[in-house]
């Protein structure tokens, strides 16, 4: 019983550390403790989303550390005072895929805000599918 509770145990770790609503919980717990860098464990899809989130302006920058253990900090940026990020709604969770059409794309907070999608073409928002006429798994919104 101990071993299989351990098994389960070591397997939903893995879960959070291979997830990227890992990465975007911690972003968001970061500037709710108006931290400067939050750090968290490194894989490539998670690498592209914080890209991505560079290019929108939510995430100043970051840096990969550790050569078994690679992870990666993340500056957070505050503009007079207050997070870049204001929320996030997470769509897509491990035992649940959400998958849409481009033409199901809707603007977030009325424009002020982006989806976040995992296509064939790499990690795309709303908007970049929408032109792109792609589709893909809708991943989450943040404004």
């Amino acid at each position: 019983m101990e071993k299989l509770l351990k098994k389960l145990l070591k397997q939903l770790n893995n879960l959070m550390t291979n997830s990227f609503i890992d990465l975007i919980i911690r972003i968001k717990n970061g500037y709710l403790a108006r931290n400067e860098i939050v750090t968290i464990p490194f894989s490539t899809f998670k690498e592209e989303v914080v890209k991505k989130l560079i290019e929108l302006q939510y995430v100043k920058g970051y840096e990969t550390t550790g050569e078994l253990k690679k992870e990666i900090g993340i500056q957070l940026i505050y503009h007079g005072g207050q997070p870049a990020m204001s929320d996030v709604k997470i769509f897509s969770k491990p035992g649940q895929k959400n998958y849409v059409s481009y033409r199901d794309l809707k603007s977030v907070i009325s424009g002020y805000g982006f989806s976040i999608l995992s296509t064939s073409k790499g990690i795309l928002t709303d908007r970049e599918a929408k032109k792109q006429k792609i589709g893909g798994e809708l991943l989450f919104s943040i404004w």
